[in-house]
């Protein structure tokens, strides 16, 4: 017991000192791995707009995707953000309920997470990023997979679907080959899945990162992707998970992190308050703990992706 408090706090003083030590937000993308009694990682944070800026710079800046971005600031205009208004970065996350190796893409969230193999004597740590996902008629496929070659300035070969599918949207017909260049939607690097057809690659249209917008694959920021590209090697495991319902330990407290379910799960959530009960009913015995019931039912209400603590 006595340990696993020694643990549990050091871990707890390290973050703070680290939050004392930031001069200011900044991009939340490496965290030291916490000890795995404790699944929150990082800290919310918030800066002023200007208005030479949207929402959505502030979230490429930021490194949010821009769901997140959006569902932490409601009353904040996507193009048009007020002089000085205060603006939530959502720099908080629970890890997924996973086993924590290879790369983790939980979809709801639109968010993935790398576990590097640290080498001998490295502090291990955890790098997260926002990505885009499937569309619901093009959804991103759930389970593991691996990640089986990679490539610099991929060509892009259209499969006959999309192709059938321009032409019946009455858009100009998709070409047999587009080269590596600006107008490659692939952008300038690819890692390809075991899945056939499924790629995490880069884009040419960067403010669609954090939403429902692919035809199945994980689109990431340019500047995202060519961080990891080099580090992630050929043959690394990949989760693909459907968790909209996060809980996590962080200095004793029991967390939520709430996003809304993926549209085709509508109706599996329509009591979300139930799956909630029942997903905290799973993870940690109920009698043990004091829920706050005001707490919970406004996690339940937003749904907003921003871990807050459930007990008393």
């Amino acid at each position: 017991m006595f340990s696993h408090l020694y643990t549990l706090n050091m871990y707890t003083f390290l973050t703070c000192i680290l939050v004392i030590i930031a001069s200011g937000p900044s991009r939340a993308d490496i965290f030291t791995l916490p000890p795995p009694d404790v699944d929150v990682i990082g800290q919310m944070d918030s800066v002023t707009a200007s208005r030479d800026e949207t929402l959505l710079d502030i979230a490429r800046r930021y490194d949010l995707g821009q769901n997140e971005i959006l569902l932490a600031n409601p009353a904040v205009d996507r193009w048009l953000p007020e002089e000085n208004s205060v603006v939530v970065l959502p720099n908080r996350f629970i890890l997924p309920n996973v086993e924590r190796t290879g790369l983790v893409l939980n979809l709801p969230e639109m968010r993935l997470y790398y576990f590097p193999k640290p080498a001998p004597g490295e502090t291990p740590v955890v790098i997260t990023h926002p990505v885009s996902v499937g569309r619901m008629d093009w959804e991103t496929p759930l389970g593991q997979t691996k990640i089986v070659t990679k490539q610099k300035d991929p060509d892009w070969r259209p499969p006959q679907s999309l192709k059938d599918e321009a032409i019946a949207e009455g858009n100009e017909p998709l070409p047999d080959i587009v080269k590596a260049g600006p107008d490659n939607p692939l952008g300038r690097y690819a890692m390809r899945l075991g899945i056939p057809g499924y790629l995490i690659h880069s884009t040419n249209k960067p403010y669609g990162v954090g939403m429902r917008v692919t035809h199945g694959c994980l689109r990431m920021y340019p500047e995202d992707i060519e961080r990891l590209f080099e580090d992630i090697p050929v043959g690394t495991p990949v989760h693909l998970v459907n968790q909209p319902i996060k809980l996590g330990w962080l200095a004793g407290s029991l967390f939520v992190e709430l996003h809304p379910p993926l549209e085709e799960d509508t109706e599996n959530y329509a009591n979300y308050m139930q799956r909630v009960l029942d997903a905290i009913a799973e993870f940690t015995a109920p009698d043990e703990i004091s829920l706050s019931g005001r707490v919970l039912w406004q996690a339940i209400e937003h749904q907003d992706g921003i871990p807050v603590a459930v007990t008393r």
